[in-house]
Order: structure tokens, then sequence, then C-alpha cells
């Protein structure tokens, strides 16, 4: 039986933080060539400099400028820069004891079976809810087995997010259930909280190619980048670089499978499902957090 999703929980986040945080991110990602500096940033907000600085640090771990070096395209070069181990293979020379490491620890994840995923989530109870992060409104969807989806939206367009997601599923049962997704919320987003002793378990709901490149993202550590040809070769499936992006498209559960990661051969951040803006973002929060 199709249900709807409804969204009943008032979800407007309280206080100007978000929005001024949200407003500084996309100034920067949209006018990072021309390098903006603090003090042109905090003019066009109406705000101070000191406090700008203050309160984008709080929210973003990395203060305005970090977060502009982070975004600009040379970053995103340098995170294709392979060491001398092949990108994709986890390395045991980064330690246990650094974010690199702590995130490939961090998740686990099953695959439901060809059958499952051809009933469209007939069975499935996902329950879920909207929590503020650092990438704006995060749209948390969980099953009995872990987390199925992650989604992002601006605040007003959580209905157009939700709708987006459950259409993925139809045949799912839908219940909005903060209680059951805020636990997902405080570690996915805390580093400090990620521990191999109690990983997050992640469920992929998709075909097998797509379950084969979601796996695949999961090897990109912390911090780093590769191109949907890396993907494709790393899958067996080296003239298939075409479908591996739109397999990367359509991953359900973002920055936790870290489809942000992919990049095109040049270093060019492409298309990104929640928008460039926010890739840009997690980008730069992780070069802060790595």
């Amino acid at each position: 039986m199709n249900m709807i999703a409804n969204l009943q929980t008032d979800i407007t986040p309280d206080g100007p933080d978000y929005d001024i945080v949200r407003r500084v991110i996309e100034l920067i990602t949209e006018d990072y060539r021309d390098q903006p500096s603090l003090e042109a940033i905090a003019a066009r907000l109406n705000q101070s400099p000191t406090q700008l600085q203050k309160t984008f640090t709080r929210w973003a771990g990395l203060s305005p400028k970090g977060f502009l070096q982070a975004v600009t395209l040379d970053h995103a070069k340098r995170l294709l820069r392979k060491e001398d181990m092949p990108l994709l293979e986890t390395s045991i020379e980064v330690g246990l004891s650094g974010p690199s490491r702590l995130h490939d620890l961090f998740v686990t994840h099953e695959a439901m079976s060809p059958g499952e995923w051809k009933a469209k989530g007939g069975g499935l109870t996902i329950r879920y809810g909207f929590h503020i992060c650092p990438f704006g409104m995060a749209l948390i969807m969980v099953t009995d087995r872990g987390l199925a989806g992650l989604a992002f939206s601006d605040s007003g367009d959580e209905r157009a997010c939700l709708e987006d997601m459950t259409c993925r599923w139809p045949n799912a049962c839908y219940v909005e259930d903060l209680q059951a997704t805020v636990p997902y919320a405080a570690r996915i987003f805390e580093p400090g909280k990620w521990s191999s002793d109690q990983p997050l378990r992640v469920v992929l709901i998709g075909t097998d190619f797509q379950v084969s490149v979601w796996e695949s993202l999961l090897k990109i550590p912390f911090g780093k980048a590769v191109t949907y040809s890396d993907i494709a070769n790393d899958i067996g499936r080296p003239t298939a670089q075409r479908a591996v992006g739109a397999a990367v498209g359509a991953n359900p559960i973002s920055f936790v499978v870290p489809c942000h990661r992919a990049v095109g051969k040049d270093g060019a951040l492409t298309g990104y499902h929640w928008g460039l803006t926010r890739k840009r973002a997690m980008l730069g929060w992780e070069s802060a957090h790595a």
C-alpha cells in the first residue's frame, strides 16, 4: 500500500544564525573566484566582521577565509593528487587517531536484496525527521536496519525534499519520528562521536550496479576526492563512466555515502543533486576537520 509522507512538525530554525551561515556559504561558493574579504561579506549581510567570524566559525568549524580557501578549484585539484597508494585503497598509514581513518571505521553497511529493492520499499517502515546541520536542513530517514536516506534542503524547501526522497521507495510506510532520527543527526555531523566501537549502520537500497558504486564511494578517504573514471575502474566497469555518474547522482544517503567527493577529471565539481553550493560546503567542512 502506498503511503504519502506528510511533514507535521514545524522545523523552522530558531534565531538568525542559521540563515546568516547559509547566506555566507552561498556568497562564498558563488563568488569564490573573486576571493571576497571578510569585510566585504559582512557588509553585504549587514553584519560586523568580528561577529560574523565568530558565528560562522562556531557553525562551520572554520573561518570564512578558511572556507573560501577550501572551496576553490585549486583545492579540488589538490584532493585529486594521488598518494603512493591507490586513492580508493584505505591506507593504514593514516593511523587510527585522525578523522580520515575514523570515518572509514565509522560506517558499516549492508545492501538490501534485489527482491527487496524491486518491491520499491514494500514492507518497509521508514521513519524520518528534519534536523539543522552545517549544510542546511538535513532529512534523515531510518529503518530498523539502519540509516536509509540522508538528503538536504534550504529552509522553506523541506516538503519538496521529502517528496524527492519518498518517491524513490513509493511503497514504503513513512512515519515522522524525530525521536528515531535525533540520534543519527547527533552522530553524523559530529566527528567527535565517530567511533569504530559503535559504527553507524547504513542500509543501501538500490540496484546491484548502484550499490557497487555506492560501496566504492565509501572507500574514498575523508578529505580526498576521486573522479568518476576512478570509480568506474574500481568496480571493474571502466567504460561505464556515464552510468557511474548516474548512480552517484542517485545516492540516497548523501554525505555519509560521500558522493560529494566525486569530481570531474580536471577537478571541476560538476553536478550535485542537492546543489553545488552544498557540495562545496561539504568539501570545505571536511577540509577543516581532516
